[in-house]
């Protein structure tokens, strides 16, 4: 069954260092709306339906209160990877992700009642580019080795890698972990992954880009809330959970399935070059668009979740009406 356990007997309390961005609020508010206590740790201010308490994600505070005798901890802390991976900007994009979940895991082992699980963000980007075959959890092929490939590839990699490894090695013996692997989610709001691409669709940019041959793993946000919802609830899941949809398109039909739920029935092609040059000029990678993501969500199958939305055209469709209803 889906229904979590916890919430059976009573709400959950439910704290979220890093939630103060997109996956962060489709989170909080799934959880809020359930009736849960939600406590968002974040860095800035920052006004919300939820709590939110102050942290600086390097050392122990006040914040660290919240935390004891909590029912679950989402760690979503981490730098926005859409920037130029500058030497700056990747010390930044690995520090606070790698630095945060140490101090997490720090302070959970410190703790008198730690969460009785610890969900931590990870990334389906940990796969290596993959064109031929899909990726779970037990068969899936780790990336960071791939000659080949642009050096900012093997860099997110490295990441991924290194984020998952200081995660595992924190000893909470009385929490259980899960690391979530996630694709792209997507969600109708401004400054997102779906904006992004339905702006250029919009314009009549929505072809194929490069090749249009690499497969794009997604999740709708609310199969991405329900799964988490489900991995709360699931006492028998731990360790990395791929969070994805189960039908990965390759990124021509993705796109063209994203022109017709907009109505737009062409879209000029963005051949890798000039993506690179766009990329340079909007402070970017190309990563995001030119990877390939084949990854689907094996773990999750197995026990029994079940997609309410697992097929692009379906997402798609949903996306656009809501993003047409938008205030």
């Amino acid at each position: 069954m889906e229904t979590s356990r916890f919430a059976a007997v009573r709400p959950l309390r439910i704290v979220i260092p890093g939630g103060s961005g997109q996956i962060g609020t489709v989170l909080a508010r799934h959880f809020q709306r359930r009736g849960d206590q939600v406590i968002v740790l974040t860095r800035g201010p920052h006004t919300a339906e939820w709590q939110t308490v102050h942290w600086d994600a390097q050392t122990p505070g006040l914040w660290t209160d919240y935390l004891d005798g909590a029912d679950v901890c989402i760690n979503l802390t981490g730098r926005s990877v859409n920037c130029r991976y500058t030497p700056d900007n990747r010390v930044e994009i690995y520090n606070s992700r790698i630095a945060s979940t140490r101090l997490l895991g720090q302070v959970i082992a410190s703790l008198a009642n730690p969460p009785r699980v610890w969900l931590n963000a990870s990334t389906a980007t940990i796969y290596r580019h993959a064109l031929d075959r899909p990726m779970d959890e037990k068969t899936g092929e780790l990336g960071g080795r791939e000659s080949g490939v642009p050096d900012t590839w093997n860099f997110s990699i490295r990441v991924a890698r290194d984020w998952e490894t200081a995660f595992f090695k924190a000893d909470t013996p009385n929490t259980r972990k899960v690391a979530m692997r996630s694709a792209i989610t997507f969600s109708p709001v401004p400054g997102n992954a779906f904006a992004v691409l339905s702006n250029l669709v919009r314009i009549g940019l929505g072809g194929k880009q490069g090749n249009g041959r690499q497969w794009v793993s997604w999740i709708h946000e609310d199969d991405f809330a329900r799964a988490v919802e489900f991995l709360i609830a699931r006492e028998d899941l731990e360790g990395p959970v791929n969070i994805a949809s189960p039908n990965p398109e390759q990124n021509r039909e993705f796109m063209a399935i994203l022109r017709e739920a907009w109505n737009m029935p062409n879209g000029i092609p963005a051949p890798a070059p000039l993506l690179e040059i766009a990329a340079f000029f909007m402070r970017t990678e190309t990563e995001l668009v030119l990877k390939s993501r084949r990854v689907v969500p094996t773990r999750l199958l197995n026990r029994g979740f079940t997609f309410n939305i697992p097929n692009w055209a379906h997402a798609a469709e949903d996306l656009v009406e809501k993003w047409r209803r938008r205030p």
